[in-house]
């Protein structure tokens, strides 16, 4: 930022489990969105690496980082990031045509999937106008899983849902990770998120504040980097 040089994070060592329900939890300008961009292979690290199914992907060209988020990771806005103009359908449908290896038809039969796994089949042909807030997110969800992603990672998605369509996505979210199996890794402050969670990472100042493992409802601390007050108080 002009001659100011801002680390968002510092020695940040993590791995995550195929299938995990994660929450990285913390305050505004935590740095828990800039941790979510890296894992998403948006943002690159100044130093350090990122490995995706042991393969390291820090070297890699814009093309070649593109290519890889259009394959393996789908991505949860809590603007949810719909194209006005389009359909629900459409919308699920779009991130598929850049995958030159699905065809139409097959493109279909996952647009029709995922609505139906989302409870919007009968609201395809519906642009987002049309849609309440909780229904925009369900689109946000299908289409995520339509690329059928290893990983989906939403950032802040129930920050501008009320309590009762925040908690219903949640719900679908995590039906979705326990039936397909597929990973979910959330940026959040929200500790309803955070209690539905397998997994808790609390980030502090840029810093590895605590990892910590749901067990029977309650959190049991498995690390901590620096002993802050504050990240106690999140995991009692």
């Amino acid at each position: 930022m002009g001659d100011q040089t801002v680390v968002a994070l510092h020695n940040i060592t993590l791995s995550f489990e195929e299938g995990v329900f994660l929450a990285i939890a913390g305050p505004s300008g935590s740095g828990k969105t800039t941790l979510l961009n890296i894992i998403g292979c948006i943002d690159t690290p100044t130093q350090g690496k990122v490995f995706i199914d042991d393969q390291e992907v820090t070297g890699l060209s814009a093309d070649a980082l593109a290519d890889l988020r259009a394959r393996t990771t789908g991505f949860i806005f809590q603007t949810f990031n719909l194209f006005p103009v389009l359909t629900a359908a459409e919308n699920v449908e779009y991130p598929l045509l850049q995958l030159p290896g699905v065809g139409r038809e097959e493109r279909r039969k996952r647009v029709r999937r995922y609505l139906s796994v989302v409870g919007l089949e009968k609201y395809a042909h519906h642009t987002p106008n049309q849609l309440s807030g909780g229904q925009r997110q369900r689109v946000a969800i299908a289409r995520a899983l339509a690329i059928n992603p290893r990983i989906v990672l939403a950032d802040e998605p129930t920050a501008n849902l009320d309590s009762k369509t925040g908690a219903d996505i949640l719900t679908l979210m995590k039906e979705i990770n326990r039936q397909l199996g597929t990973t979910f890794i959330f940026s959040t402050h929200d500790r309803r998120v955070m209690s539905m969670a397998d997994r808790l990472v609390r980030i502090e100042d840029g810093h590895l504040a605590m990892l910590a493992m749901n067990v029977e409802g309650k959190w049991k601390q498995v690390r901590t980097d620096r002993s802050l007050q504050r990240a106690h108080e999140v995991a009692t």
